[in-house]
């Protein structure tokens, strides 16, 4: 009987080992083709500020837009192959410009900020309210990714195969150690293209600056878009195709302010950017805290913002008049009229009770 020495031994354990291993990992490559991705993307922005029509030509639907009502859900889904599970994206759209932010709370949990990213869709015919719908909107929704982020902490929840919360920058991205990249993947639409175009030159290229400057201090990729050009839509479908189902993320770049932005996140610098400068504004004579705050005196002292006392906010969507509809709105009336009696009628029988002493 041949005689079998130690290296023997050690040979045949290391070429079982490496055998199981191969066919583990096939089957694990064979379980991921079949693996059902989820993700979850939440759209917010300017009142009417055409998130909606964004959506609709995401999802390939020809359809009306209508005013969404507070947020509203749905959902598309996508085949990575064939004969393969198709993935599916959560879709939230937040109705009412910043009036309802309260709402972030509802699509920006615990379970899916890990899959979670935000579409910012900012009115660019409607400058003076852009920068508090921007600095509302990215304030809410960023606390409540902290929120979400707290409770993953506690409960101690693997985020394998997920991708990580807060997002940290690769070591090679642009003024990496000058901005504050937002804590999930962010893009940020300028829309209504077609009526900035017709803005005096030197305040498109003050809007232009500003947002760039705001989606590279946000890590943030930027596009602006006009439902009236099927190549900004076209585009606008790719940038969020690209957060819903990880596909690959348009390349292009454009910042020429008398064409429509496209700028993807990292392909963007300070000093490509260039210092918040405009005619109307002198510099040296601004506060301003950080770079950002700057940025917000000088883009306020050409666009002041709107008027926060006079502006009355609608915390109840059933009184928005956007949201009116003639029979309900009359049957409502007289229901509050009903209430109004019968408290009326409550209050004197209280009065009229004699209490024995």
């Amino acid at each position: 009987m041949p005689k079998i020495n130690s290296d023997t031994l050690w040979d045949v354990a290391a070429a079982e080992v490496h055998c199981r291993e191969n066919r583990i990992d096939e089957e694990d490559a064979e379980e991921d083709a079949h693996f059902l991705t989820q993700r979850t993307v939440f759209f917010m922005g300017s009142k009417a500020g055409g998130k909606t029509t964004i959506l609709l030509r995401f999802l390939d639907r020809d359809e009306a837009a209508k005013p969404t009502l507070a947020l509203e859900y749905t959902f598309g889904r996508r085949a990575r192959g064939h004969n393969t599970p198709k993935d599916i994206a959560h879709l939230w759209e937040l109705g009412g410009g910043i009036s309802l932010s309260d709402l972030v709370q509802i699509p920006i949990t615990a379970d899916n900020v890990s899959s979670l990213s935000v579409v910012l869709a900012l009115d660019l015919s409607k400058p003076n309210a852009l920068w508090e719908t921007m600095e509302r909107l990215l304030g809410s929704a960023r606390s409540q990714v902290e929120k979400a982020c707290a409770v993953l902490q506690k409960t101690g929840e693997s985020r394998s195969g997920k991708q990580r919360v807060p997002r940290i920058l690769h070591k090679d991205y642009p003024d990496r150690e000058l901005i504050s990249p937002f804590p999930v993947p962010l893009l940020i639409i300028g829309s209504k293209f077609d009526i900035f175009q017709d803005f005096d030159s030197e305040k498109r290229k003050v809007i232009c600056k500003t947002l760039r400057f705001l989606a590279h201090f946000y890590g943030a990729s930027l596009i602006f878009t006009s439902s009236k050009s099927e190549a900004t839509m076209s585009k606008s479908r790719s940038f969020v195709n690209q957060l819903a189902f990880g596909t690959e993320r348009p390349k292009s770049i454009s910042t020429d302010p008398s064409k429509p932005l496209a700028v993807p996140a990292g392909s963007d610098s300070l000093s490509q950017i260039g210092p918040p400068v405009s005619s109307e504004v002198d510099i040296g004579s601004l506060h301003a805290k950080n770079p950002l705050d700057l940025w917000k005196k000088v883009f306020e002292k050409v666009f002041p913002p709107e008027n926060t006392k006079e502006r009355k906010e609608l915390k109840d969507p059933a009184k928005d008049p956007q949201y009116s509809e003639t029979l309900i709105d009359s049957i409502r009336a007289q229901k509050d009229q009903e209430l109004e009696q019968y408290k009326r009628e409550q209050a004197k029988s209280w009065k009229s009770l004699a209490l024995d002493p």
